[in-house]
């Protein structure tokens, strides 16, 4: 009988040894269980800020392409601009060959009409 007893005994230890294996087991998978859970809301949250930063970005896009068409006509008119700017140039050196040669003939004129030649 007292073999009865121990087998008892170490089957009811190996019970609660099963028993508190399983609990643990248990506990580790809930644990694991619950991390997973918290990375899919941090996922879906993630995924949600980001979703809205591809429309910022998609909206950002159509606008860079607006910005390209319209300064292509710019470019039209900057070359214009040049193109005016290189006469003003031009003219401003017509301009100043112009005043040098008028001052000049000034010059003549006053000498003329201040040392009159006898007649």
């Amino acid at each position: 009988m007292a073999a009865k007893e121990e087998r008892d005994e170490l089957a009811e230890s190996l019970n609660d040894l099963f028993t508190s294996v399983s609990t643990m087991v248990k506990s580790e998978l809930q644990g694991s269980t619950n991390h997973l859970d918290l990375l899919e809301k941090m996922n879906l949250r993630v995924a949600e800020e980001y979703k809205g930063f591809g429309d910022v970005a998609s909206g950002l896009s159509v606008f860079v392409e607006q910005l390209k068409s319209k300064s292509g006509s710019f470019e039209e008119y900057a070359k214009q601009i040049d193109v005016i700017e290189q006469q003003v140039t031009e003219f401003e050196a017509v301009i100043s060959v112009l005043d040098r040669y008028v001052s000049m003939l000034e010059s003549k004129v006053q000498s003329v009409y201040q040392n009159p030649s006898p007649s």
